[in-house]
């Protein structure tokens, strides 16, 4: 079981990311990061370790798939 200090509400979550509390509902909601609802109140809750990884994702330097048409 998951101890309650591996995760964070929606505003800590948010600051860490460097986005709005809006645009981090509207990831989870998507999907794009995984979120846990707190059965007592709903509040959204996020693991470090969760938003550790989608950080260094964003990291990642993005490659192109594209090859280049001869001239």
């Amino acid at each position: 079981m998951q101890k309650l200090n591996e995760y964070v509400k929606i505003a800590e979550a948010a600051e860490m990311l460097g986005v709005s509390q809006n645009t981090l509902r509207a990831w989870a909601d998507d999907g794009r990061i995984p979120v846990m609802k707190n059965p007592a109140n709903g509040y959204r809750l996020f693991r470090r370790d969760d938003l550790d990884g989608f950080l260094d994702q964003a990291a990642e330097p993005v490659t192109s798939r594209r090859k280049s048409k001869p001239r």
